[in-house]
């Protein structure tokens, strides 16, 4: 594990796309190696401030915090976040599974401290995080979950999702990808194509701000941008994660949670709604609902989720 100087320098990235207002780069950067997978761990705010936990979404990367984990740096906390394996500045893995995630995670932690700590998650990030709370809870302290919480349909961003009938053409699908993806290439484009095309996945981000996410989570080659995410990652897939396994254990969840969800159905969303998750939620939870937002609702409302959160730790 070492520390080392940022990829991409604030005067590189200003030339590349300007900063919408507020972004702010992590203050640190750092290599773990983790049973042979190099992970890019990133941190914002003082190194001896109490560290919170973050998990970004499928298809993310650390980077969708930069206009959001500067306001909890700067009330006083250290956000840790790591590019999963095969996104952003990451290695690619030969294989992708949600246990390979969580042993991960774990080892992000283990690298951190070793005293309980807060973590937060969005979408598949949070999903990880409520499985791994419940099997070392004496690891965490609380936990902030932003739409990432289970229901009772199947996650977009989640790469291992539920497949209940095991067909042959589904596996023989996840095996022709494979075997194609085993020489794919990202599309290039312009910073400008390339946000566009996350536009699709992003419908309520502004393209300034896809723009500045494409000079973080995107390389340039000769023939233009690409992303970094290894192309063999897809939407969905087949593995041994169940929604209802995760719903049933919710109840049981053994820290303080507060759970922030959408209220505006978009493509990579989870479609939760208070109604259906208050039955399933542990005594002492907390639900906030901020209206007319979508799934990524720490990018469209920062200050106002990190206010929910920095209450919440109070």
């Amino acid at each position: 594990m070492s520390q080392v100087p940022l990829s991409e320098s604030p005067e590189r990235l200003a030339s590349q796309s300007p900063a919408p207002a507020g972004v702010r780069r992590p203050d640190r950067r750092r290599d773990l190696h983790v049973r042979g997978l190099r992970l890019a761990v990133w941190e914002w705010g003082d190194e001896t401030a109490p560290p919170i936990l973050f998990a970004h979404g499928g298809f993310d990367f650390a980077g969708t915090l930069d206009g959001f984990a500067p306001l909890l740096a700067d009330a006083g906390w250290r956000v840790v976040c790591w590019d999963q394996r095969g996104h952003g500045d990451s290695e690619h893995a030969e294989l992708y599974s949600w246990d390979a995630d969580m042993r991960d995670m774990l080892a992000v932690l283990d690298s951190v401290t070793f005293d309980p700590v807060v973590a937060m998650g969005h979408s598949k990030g949070g999903a990880i995080l409520t499985q791994l709370i419940q099997a070392v809870p004496h690891r965490f302290r609380s936990f902030v979950n932003i739409d990432g919480l289970p229901s009772t349909l199947p996650p977009k961003d989640v790469q291992d999702h539920e497949r209940t009938r095991m067909l042959a053409r589904d596996l023989a699908g996840w095996l022709d990808h494979r075997s194609r993806a085993a020489e794919a290439t990202r599309k290039p484009g312009t910073i400008e194509e390339l946000a566009k095309r996350r536009q699709r996945m992003n419908p309520r981000l502004s393209i300034e701000w896809l723009s500045y996410l494409v000079t973080i989570g995107a390389r340039q080659d000769e023939d233009g941008w690409r992303w970094k995410i290894d192309p063999s990652l897809r939407m969905g897939g087949f593995g041994p994660w169940r929604q209802n396994w995760a719903l049933e254990r919710l109840a049981s969840l053994p820290v303080p949670l507060l759970g922030i969800i959408a209220t505006v159905p978009e493509e990579m969303g989870w479609l939760l709604t208070a109604e259906t998750l208050l039955p399933w939620l542990p005594a002492g939870a907390r639900l906030e609902a901020p209206p007319d937002t979508g799934h990524f609702v720490h990018i469209e409302r920062p200050r106002e989720i990190a206010d929910l959160v920095l209450d919440f730790l109070r």
